[in-house]
């Protein structure tokens, strides 16, 4: 009866559950009179789930009898076409906005610089050129962004089916939201393709000496003012929104962190109750051996002793838990709080450059209305766009730099925030560096997607893998962060019930990881 007393093990991040295969059992699989393709399609079924099972079937069933399938495989394959064409497109929109970055931020106000100088000096030879180099440039906006709006229409429609789909829950809120938000980028992107468009003919316009210049000019400043307008209106619409989460996030009770020195204490009256605990089991055996007659008695005398001894263990790891628990809410409450604020001085920046943007066009309008040359001869408006190409610059440099530091994080420090199978071997600094230059990928496992699965262990119920010992007071308010996050059940068209519930549902934990990524997110 000695038992060995092990070590309560620390607390693991909750990852999402691997599906785990089953096998089919032949014994179960019917008698030999039925159809020889059912036992291994009732084996199919064990494997891979019913919906799956039930298609193979009637699949069979239509070859037996001679039918052709209907639509077989066309769904499917009209879908991998989608999504081949909607990959193909997005890593051409990523090389394509690498050098959209420096066109629009260096070639475009250099270029109108030399097209005022050209004004002003009546250099119609640089006129000319600066004209075409224009024309370039609109070209090169005019590319990415019509790969953009094509990209984005294509994944609202995509997110508007599975929201049509899920009707409900974490997975519902990622696909609505993201239809939203893409259905909005791509409408701005359409009318910015547009814009571009007029931008062109308003350069060649100016290369080809054309009567019309003003007339185009006017139009093309038109254009990119309301653009410009639209793009600072809903980014400082998001300033606002962004705000009152943060608000919210500020409201929220943030637990006090225990320092080192005091988890340390805890852990060691932990281990020292275990060390106890160990030495009332030896001491029990022995008085089982004991062939007294008092042997009962010390006997029973050493099972209450064991089970004293058991409740001190099972009360140091419980407050050892807690202390953890308390600083692991307390980092995760910071950072989102953090995300919170570098999204509204994001959004604050892109809303005064696309406003500036906006009052250059309004500026080349007027200019244009005025009978002169257009933004490239007024000083006022190639200030203007001077500095909001310099504002845009900025943020997207601002965004590029942090995005290449965090793939340089994740190749060269892997186990930081990955965990599991996606964890891999820490690259060399020579390799690390070269997968921080790769601007077109997204980052996988970075910082954001290691606290979302902080805070779902946190607020997760008791059925979820590491999540059965917290604390149900510091469950109640992960849950809160998650409300404040716009993670709750308003959000998800759920009853609070409801909400909890698909909390402590295993099968949700991977999309509930990726909805809570998505709230965190300051892009």
């Amino acid at each position: 009866m000695n038992t060995p007393v092990h070590r309560t093990p620390t607390r693991q991040s909750v990852a999402a559950p691997a599906p785990t295969r089953q096998s089919g059992n032949p014994s179960r699989a019917g008698s030999a009179s039925r159809v020889p393709l059912e036992r291994p399609l009732l084996e199919i079924q064990a494997g891979i789930g019913n919906r799956a099972a039930t298609a193979a079937v009637q699949r069979a069933k239509d070859a037996a009898e001679g039918k052709a399938p209907e639509n077989a495989g066309a769904s499917a394959g009209s879908q991998g076409y989608r999504d081949r064409i909607a990959a193909a497109l997005d890593k051409a929109k990523r090389h394509l906005e690498f050098i959209d970055t420096f066109v629009k931020g260096v070639h475009v106000p250099a270029n109108a610089g030399f097209s005022q100088q050209a004004s002003a000096t009546a250099n119609d030879g640089l006129k000319h050129s600066a004209g075409s180099s224009g024309a370039a440039a609109a070209s090169e906006n005019l590319v990415t962004e019509t790969a953009g709006a094509v990209l984005s229409g294509m994944e609202a429609a995509k997110s508007r089916k599975d929201a049509a789909q899920h009707k409900s829950g974490a997975a519902f809120h990622v696909a609505d939201k993201k239809a939203n938000t893409k259905t909005a980028d791509a409408v701005i992107g359409a009318a910015g393709a547009a814009n571009y468009a007029l931008g062109i003919a308003k350069e060649l316009t100016k290369a080809q000496k054309a009567a019309h210049a003003m007339g185009v000019s006017e139009a093309g400043g038109i254009g990119s003012g309301v653009v410009g307008a639209v793009k600072g209106a809903r980014a400082a619409g998001r300033v606002g929104l962004t705000a009152r989460k943060y608000r919210a996030l500020k409201g929220l009770e943030k637990p006090d962190r225990t320092d080192e020195g005091a988890l340390a204490r805890l852990n060691q009256a932990r281990q020292t109750a275990e060390w106890a605990a160990a030495e009332a089991y030896v001491t029990m055996d022995a008085h089982w051996d004991h062939e007294g007659e008092d042997r009962a008695e010390r006997v029973s005398e050493a099972i209450e002793v064991a089970w004293a001894a058991m409740g001190t263990v099972r009360d140091a790891a419980r407050e050892l838990r807690q202390a953890e628990d308390a600083n692991t809410l307390n980092t995760v409450h910071t950072y989102a709080l953090g995300k919170q604020r570098n999204k509204m001085g994001k959004q604050a920046f892109t809303a005064v450059g696309e406003s500036t943007k906006a009052a250059g066009g309004i500026v080349t309008a007027v200019a244009a209305t005025a009978g002169g040359a257009g933004l490239a001869s007024n000083p006022v408006g190639w200030g203007l766009a001077a500095g909001a190409a310099g504002l845009i610059l900025g943020v997207t440099a601002y965004k590029a730099g942090r995005a290449g530091m965090k793939r340089y994080e994740g190749a060269r420090h892997p186990e930081r925030w990955a965990e599991g199978e996606n964890q891999k071997e820490p690259a060399s600094r020579e390799d690390a560096l070269k997968e921080a230059l790769k601007f077109w990928k997204k980052v996988e496992n970075g910082e954001r997607q290691a606290m979302a699965r902080k805070i779902y262990g946190l607020a997760a119920g008791a059925d979820i893998a590491g999540s059965g010992d917290t604390a149900a007071g510091l469950r109640d308010s992960a849950r809160a962060l998650l409300v404040a996050l716009k993670a709750g059940p308003a959000q998800q068209r759920l009853t609070p019930e409801e909400w909890a519930d698909s909390l402590n549902d295993p099968a949700k934990s991977a999309v509930w990881i990726k909805e809570i990524a998505e709230q965190l997110s300051s892009a």
